[in-house]
């Protein structure tokens, strides 16, 4: 676990810390990567909070929102004390039963939709597990394995 102390910044609408360049390396190297987003941890100015590091513009940052901080947008320019830490821990991702069995039923559907990026599986997912009627959620499984089939367009996307 890292603990510094940094200014808070803005940079468009968003509020943020930059990480000390030695406790960036650190991290980094637990994380076992320098590239995408790196699943962190810790607390800012003694609350816990999850968070992903991210590089933007050639400099990686920890955004600090209004659950990590209250009124984050009002206090730029305050010095907040953070520690930090690499989150070994995979994020919890929403499910859909209906899509598991669905999914089971046709093994090409399947294999496709695994071989998908996670973010847009995680996009057909949560879709799915957000529908409320029943109607709805038997209608957009149809069209999601229609979709990864190759047969039809879903979510405002073409083919895979």
């Amino acid at each position: 676990m890292y603990t510094f102390t940094a200014p808070l910044a803005l940079i468009g609408v968003n509020p943020f810390v930059p990480l000390p360049p030695e406790v960036l390396a650190g991290i980094c190297l637990r994380a076992g990567k320098a590239k995408g987003p790196i699943r962190v941890c810790g607390e800012v100015n003694g609350r816990p909070y999850q968070q992903t590091l991210v590089r933007y513009v050639g400099v990686w940052r920890l955004y600090i929102n209004l659950a990590m901080l209250d009124h984050s947008p009002r206090r730029i320019g305050e010095v907040l004390t953070i520690t930090i830490d690499f989150d070994p821990a995979k994020p919890l991702l929403p499910t859909c039963s209906a899509l598991e069995e669905a999914l089971a039923e046709t093994p090409e559907a399947r294999r496709v939709f695994e071989g998908l990026p996670p973010s847009r599986q995680l996009e057909i997912v949560r879709y799915l597990a957000r529908l409320k009627a029943e109607a709805s959620l038997t209608r957009n499984i149809d069209r999601a394995v229609g979709f990864l089939l190759g047969k039809n367009r879903f979510v405002g996307r073409d083919r895979p």
